[in-house]
């Protein structure tokens, strides 16, 4: 069916639409409370003024839907298609499976442990956390404070009962509450369990009384070390309490979420408030986000991020309003099993926390872009030609053109490409010249600088941030004639003359005045230089190839098909001409007659 005929047929109800590209690959996938209206709304005339949606729109060769009953489940079906999928143009939560969950097993004494893979077993999980660090510190301390176990032992009901373990060296030194001996029962440790978690999503209070009431109760019993036991267990835990600014005066649980965007890098920063305290802190980088409306970002980041936690809370603040903001709240109302408010603070107490986690992602943001940096290292010397050269950005990727010939024979040309200062050997062409005769250089070079980006725009290639050309103003005249011609007259372009390493610019009578020790020069030179070596060694196979095969041409009874024996016979024809008479007669179709003539004619003269 025809992308119009789609189009005219979609339905008003909810549903996601899933968009194709020419191969039949998902690059896009959305929801819409009504579909014909969303879909149609991309394939209206006009600009929306945005490059990557333009460019979404031009690569869209087909379309799917899935109506639904309502928006929620449209919401719910658009964010599992979108893991399931994970399309181009979609925002991405970058390398998620990055980020631990905390795991709390479904055994008859509980395990706790950090994990990064979820199993589908009855077990709870908690997260995802980013500080993992802290976390690890966290579960460390809280384990001994309510004596969780810390091995791996299987322990059935009937191992406990009869104490089929011993207890290990935490349980001696009170770290441990003993429960593979049976030392504990389950329903006791279950609710030790429970504190634990409390403490980890920042509900002390409970965990405090029932410490308090414990190390009272051992004092009037006069069980002075062990009240001296809960009272060391009490402080630490109140301590992690001080540890945390409380932030609010009442004790609802929300979170609080922020973005910072640049380029197609994002960042988002979240503040788990718990009982008026802020107990966690994460943050997470999120792709695609190139000119998307913050809006949608975080309507992305919501539904992703949810689906993946455990932990709900009572209000979540956002810096902007979304269009789904209903949908969402009603989704994590049936997630959480309770009222999810999404608030949009403007003043107060409220709004400033919002304004500190956006803070927060933009300083995160900011070491993103600090440790890319320091993985894309730019040399010296391509700002030193951005500003000798005055190119409008910084020219990461050169490609340079030179021709070699001898009065028009054998006439050859190569490609070399430098990223970043460096060869990339890949990208490297070697051209033979097929339309101009005679020793016409100027035209040679326009011929192999047309075949080169013609291709590449068919091909969609990269396109390079400055073109060279090994020679003076006639090569980088006719350079720069068919770049203008191609469509292509915004690539910079430049020419090296080889005499005295003059650097000219289209549109400069003169040469530029680089100074020669400038390291833009130097990596001029250096990109010139490779590409007359790649020229010359093309050049030099070709000659040497018909200057051979001349001789053996020059020889009566020697034919195409004979040439073709004796070279798969021999293999080179640098052994052809090593071999003996004998050898030669050995090759299919060569008499002794011809072998004695062919090794009197090849064989060099002493």
């Amino acid at each position: 069916m025809k992308l119009s005929d789609k189009l005219s047929s979609l339905p008003k109800s909810p549903g996601v639409y899933l968009f194709k590209d020419r191969a039949g690959k998902i690059i896009y996938i959305g929801k819409a409370k009504v579909l014909r209206n969303r879909v149609r709304s991309y394939f209206q005339k006009g600009e929306d003024g945005r490059y990557q949606f333009s460019r979404l729109v031009a690569a869209i060769a087909d379309f799917d839907i899935i109506a639904t009953d309502s928006e929620l489940e449209a919401l719910l079906l658009e964010s599992n298609l979108i893991k399931q999928n994970a399309p181009r143009y979609n925002v991405n939560l970058r390398d998620d499976k990055s980020y631990p969950y905390l795991r709390v097993t479904p055994e008859l004494y509980p395990r706790i442990f950090l994990t990064r893979k979820i199993v589908r077993d009855g077990s709870k999980y908690y997260g995802p956390y980013t500080d993992v660090k802290a976390l690890k510190e966290l579960i460390r301390t809280l384990k001994a404070v309510v004596k969780i176990r810390n091995c791996n032992r299987a322990i059935a009901p009937e191992d406990a009962a009869h104490k089929k373990y011993r207890p290990c060296l935490n349980y001696h030194i009170g770290r441990c509450a003993g429960a593979c001996a049976g030392l504990i029962t389950p329903e006791d440790y279950a609710r030790n369990v429970k504190y634990f978690v409390d403490l980890v999503q920042g509900r002390n209070q409970e965990v405090i009384a029932y410490l308090r009431g414990q190390m009272d109760k051992a004092s009037e019993e006069e069980r002075f070390e062990d009240a001296a036991g809960w009272r060391d267990r009490l402080r630490r835990v109140e301590t992690l309490g001080q540890r945390q600014k409380v932030e609010t005066v009442d004790l609802v649980n929300r979170d609080v979420i922020a973005l910072a965007l640049e380029d197609d890098d994002g960042c988002a920063a979240i503040f788990q408030i718990r009982s008026g305290r802020i107990v966690g802190k994460s943050h997470f980088y999120l792709d695609h986000v190139f000119e998307k409306p913050v809006e949608e970002v975080l309507e992305a980041f919501l539904k992703e991020y949810y689906s993946r936690t455990e932990s709900f809370p009572e209000e979540i603040f956002l810096p902007q309003e979304i269009e789904a903001s209903a949908v969402i709240a009603e989704w994590l109302e049936k997630l959480a099993g309770h009222r999810v408010i999404i608030e949009i603070p403007k003043i107060g107490e409220k709004a400033r926390l919002v304004r500190l986690a956006g803070h927060n992602a933009e300083l995160m943001l900011g070491e993103l872009r600090l440790q890319k940096a320091k993985k894309e290292f730019v040399p010296h010397a391509l700002k030193s030609l951005q500003r000798d050269l005055r190119l409008p950005k910084l020219p990461r990727r050169i490609e340079c053109f030179d021709v070699s010939n001898i009065q028009g024979r054998d006439a050859v040309a190569s490609l070399v490409c430098f990223q970043d200062a460096k060869p990339l050997k890949k990208q490297y062409r070697r051209f033979k010249i097929r339309t101009v005769e005679g020793a016409d250089d100027f035209a040679m070079m326009g011929e192999v600088i047309q075949r080169r980006y013609q291709r590449a725009q068919q091909d969609k290639a990269p396109l390079p941030d400055l073109l060279l050309v090994d020679g003076g103003k006639g090569q980088l005249n006719r350079a720069v004639e068919v770049l203008t011609g191609l469509g292509l007259q915004k690539i910079p372009a430049a020419g090296l003359a080889k005499r005295l390493e003059e650097v000219f610019l289209p549109g400069f009578p003169d040469p530029q005045n680089i100074p020669k020790n400038s390291s833009s020069l130097k990596l001029l030179c250096q990109v010139r230089d490779e590409a007359h070596r790649f020229a010359v060694g093309y050049h030099r196979t070709l000659r040497k190839k018909r200057t051979f095969l001349g001789e053996l041409d020059a020889i009566p009874g020697v034919g195409a098909s004979r040439k073709k024996a004796l070279l798969r016979h021999f293999g080179s024809l640098k052994k052809i001409k090593e071999a003996d008479a004998a050898s030669i007669a050995s090759a299919p179709g060569i008499s002794e007659k011809l072998a004695a003539q062919i090794f009197t004619t090849l064989r060099p003269q002493s």
